[in-house]
C-alpha cells in the first residue's frame, strides 16, 4: 500500500542527524589544544567545585626539580657575573674600549626593549581575540546544547511500522521533511563552530609561541642590563679617580640648584660656579667642531674621542630619541597652564635605558624643581640638551659623554610634575634643546623615522 521509499529517506535523514550530532558533540567535548577552562565553559557543569587535594609524590618531585633548577640558575648567574668582571678588568685603562663596550651594550639593551614592547603589543591583540571567541562560544552554548539534545532524541527514536497505519507513514514523512530542513542548518552551525574553535586553538598556540619568545627576550634583557650596570660602574669608578673632588662638586651643585628658579639660571650658575662644569663649558667653547654641511658620520665611530665628532648644528636629521618610547607631547603644544611646551615628551617603558642623543659635556646632573632628575649637556656651539624625568642618573658633572652612551634609567612612573597633566600611565622623559639660552624646536635634529617610531 505504501512504498518503501519514504522509509529509506527517513533512515538516511536520521543517520545524517546522528552524524551531525556526533560531529557537534565531538567539537564541544574534546578540542585538542583548547584549555580546559574554555572546554568546560562550552558544556554544562557536571559537578561542583572540587576540594583541594594534597600534593602527590609526582608533584613533590616536580617541586624539588624546580628548586634545583633555580639553584643552578643562581649559580650560573654568579659565575656569569665573575666572568663579566674579568672581561671588564681585561679592558684595562683603555677608555676607548670601555666606551665602545658601553655604547654597544646600551644599543643591545634598547634593541631588546623594542622587541619586548612589540611582543607585548602583539600579545594584547591575541589575548583580546581569544576573549572575543570564548565569549561568542559561551553565548551560543545554550542554543547548541538544545539543538544537540533534539537531534539525539530524533536519532534514538525507532522509525514507525509504516505498513500498519497510513498515519504513521505520514508522520514519518513529516519527520523526515523536518529533519531534512534542520540538518543543513545544523551542519552550517557545526562548521561555524568548528571554524571558531579551530581559530581559538591556533590563537592559543600563537600566544604560547609569543610568550616563549618574550620570556627569552626578557632573559636577554636582564643579562644585558647586568652587563651594562657593571660597565657603567667601572666607567664611573675611573671617572671618580680622575676627579678627586667629584662628591664635593655634586653636593655643591645640589645646594646651588635649590637656590635657582629657572633652567637658564641653573645652566649659567653651574658653568660659572662649579669647577668641573666650568671646565666642561670652557672645553666645549674651545674645542668646537666647525659647522659642516656634510658631516662625516664615521667620526662618531671613534670611541676614544674627548670632544664632539660633529658640530651639533650639523647633526640635523641624525639624532635618535634618548629612550625607546612614544611621543605624547610636541614642541610648542599647550602645556595646560596657558603656556606652551618648550620640549617634547616621550612615554617610555618602566626601567627603560636612557642614552645621550649627542656628544657633550655634563654641566648638571641631579634633581631640579618639578623636573625630577635632570641632566644638562653642553653640546658646544652654544647648544644645550636637557633631559628630565629619569629615576637615576649614572654620569657626573664635568664628564664627557658620547652619542649612544648610557646616562640614566627610567623609573616606574612619571617623575616630571609638569607632565602629570597628561595622565600618562608610563614614565615620561622630557627632552629640550636650547641655543644661547633660548628653547628651540628639536624636530629638525631627529632622524627621519623617529617622528613616527613607537619603540618600547
Amino acid at each position: 500500500m505504501f512504498a518503501a521509499r519514504p522509509l529509506s529517506r527517513s533512515s538516511r535523514t536520521v543517520r545524517s542527524g546522528r552524524s551531525c550530532c556526533a560531529s557537534l558533540v565531538a567539537l564541544l567535548i574534546v578540542v585538542p589544544g583548547l584549555p580546559a577552562t574554555a572546554q568546560t565553559g562550552l558544556r554544562p557543569s557536571l559537578a561542583g567545585t572540587a576540594s583541594p587535594t594534597p600534593a602527590t609524590p609526582e608533584q613533590l618531585k616536580q617541586r624539588e626539580q624546580e628548586l634545583e633548577a633555580a639553584r643552578a640558575a643562581q649559580k650560573a648567574a654568579a659565575e656569569a657575573q665573575e666572568r663579566l668582571k674579568a672581561d671588564i678588568a681585561a679592558l684595562g685603562e683603555d677608555r676607548g674600549k670601555l666606551n665602545q663596550q658601553l655604547i654597544d651594550v646600551a644599543a643591545q639593551v634598547r634593541s631588546v626593549e623594542t622587541r619586548v614592547g612589540e611582543a607585548e603589543t602583539r600579545l594584547r591583540g591575541l589575548d583580546g581575540r581569544e576573549q572575543d571567541l570564548r565569549t561568542s562560544l559561551e553565548a551560543r552554548r545554550t542554543e547548541i546544547i538544545e539543538v544537540l539534545a533534539a537531534l539525539q532524541r530524533a536519532g534514538r527514536r525507532t522509525p514507525p511500522a509504516l505498513l500498519v497505519r497510513p498515519e504513521d507513514a505520514l508522520q514519518s514523512l513529516r519527520t523526515a521533511m523536518l529533519l531534512g530542513a534542520v540538518i543543513p542548518e545544523m551542519r552550517g552551525r557545526a562548521e561555524k563552530l568548528s571554524t571558531d574553535l579551530g581559530e581559538l586553538v591556533a590563537i592559543r598556540k600563537t600566544i604560547a609561541s609569543e610568550r616563549d619568545k618574550l620570556a627569552g627576550d626578557r632573559d636577554r634583557l636582564r643579562t644585558d642590563q647586568t652587563r651594562l650596570a657593571t660597565l657603567v660602574e667601572e666607567r664611573q669608578r675611573k671617572q671618580s679617580s680622575a676627579e678627586k673632588d667629584m662628591e664635593a662638586e655634586s653636593a655643591r651643585a645640589a645646594v646651588l640648584a635649590q637656590q635657582i628658579d629657572s633652567l637658564q639660571g641653573l645652566i649659567t650658575t653651574m658653568e660659572l660656579d662649579l669647577k668641573s662644569a666650568a671646565k666642561a663649558a670652557s672645553t666645549a667653547s674651545l674645542q668646537g667642531v666647525p659647522v659642516n654641511s656634510k658631516p662625516d658620520a664615521n667620526a662618531l665611530r671613534n670611541p676614544g674621542r674627548k670632544a664632539p665628532a660633529i658640530a651639533f648644528a650639523s647633526t640635523k636629521g641624525m639624532l635618535t630619541f634618548p629612550v625607546n618610547g612614544t611621543k605624547i607631547r610636541e614642541f610648542g603644544a599647550s602645556d595646560g597652564a596657558g603656556g606652551s611646551d618648550k620640549g617634547i615628551s616621550l612615554a617610555a617603558r618602566p626601567g627603560a635605558q636612557v642614552t645621550t642623543p649627542c656628544d657633550g659635556w655634563v654641566v648638571y646632573a641631579g634633581p631640579f624643581r618639578s623636573y625630577g632628575q635632570l641632566l644638562i649637556l653642553n653640546a658646544g656651539g652654544g647648544y644645550h640638551v636637557l633631559i628630565a624625568g629619569m629615576e637615576r642618573i649614572s654620569v657626573n658633572i664635568g664628564q664627557f659623554v658620547q652619542t649612544g652612551e648610557p646616562v640614566a634609567t627610567m623609573g616606574k612612573s612619571s617623575q616630571v610634575a609638569s607632565i602629570l597633566a597628561t595622565n600618562a600611565s608610563q614614565p615620561v622623559l622630557y627632552v629640550e634643546f636650547r641655543k644661547d639660552g633660548t628653547p628651540i624646536d628639536p624636530g629638525p635634529w631627529w632622524a627621519a623615522n623617529e617622528g613616527e617610531k613607537v619603540r618600547g
